[in-house]
């Protein structure tokens, strides 16, 4: 059974960081793709960034620049650094993964920016 564990929310002042990571057992984590998705309050759940076993990395339009994706196949981890924090990113983190034809997620994390 896929397992993903997120870590690294908190609450943080517009323009700070935060770095968000995500802990995968029960699959052949080298070989799948990562995805981090949020979920803001009262909106529906959007994907922020990806990385592929080949470390291809796409993002949203509007942490471009913002955030990034990384992964440690050693450590089986998938970490996203957050910089220049807005209030409009504020939601819950969801780490989520493809396997098998079935999608799995981690509990997720809220990250809360404001002053």
């Amino acid at each position: 059974q896929v397992h993903l564990v997120e870590s690294g929310g908190g609450s943080v002042q517009p323009g700070g960081s935060l770095r968000l990571s995500c802990k995968a057992s029960g699959l052949n984590f080298g070989i799948a793709t990562m995805d981090w998705y949020r979920q803001p309050p009262g909106n529906q759940r959007e994907m922020v960034a990806n990385i592929t076993s080949g470390h291809t990395t796409t993002y949203t339009d509007s942490v471009k620049d913002r955030f990034t994706i990384s992964r440690d196949n050693v450590r089986r981890t998938v970490n996203l650094q957050m910089n220049n924090l807005r209030p409009e990113d504020t939601a819950v983190y969801y780490c989520h993964t493809r396997n098998r034809g079935r999608d799995f997620w981690g509990q997720g994390t809220q990250v809360t920016v404001s002053s």
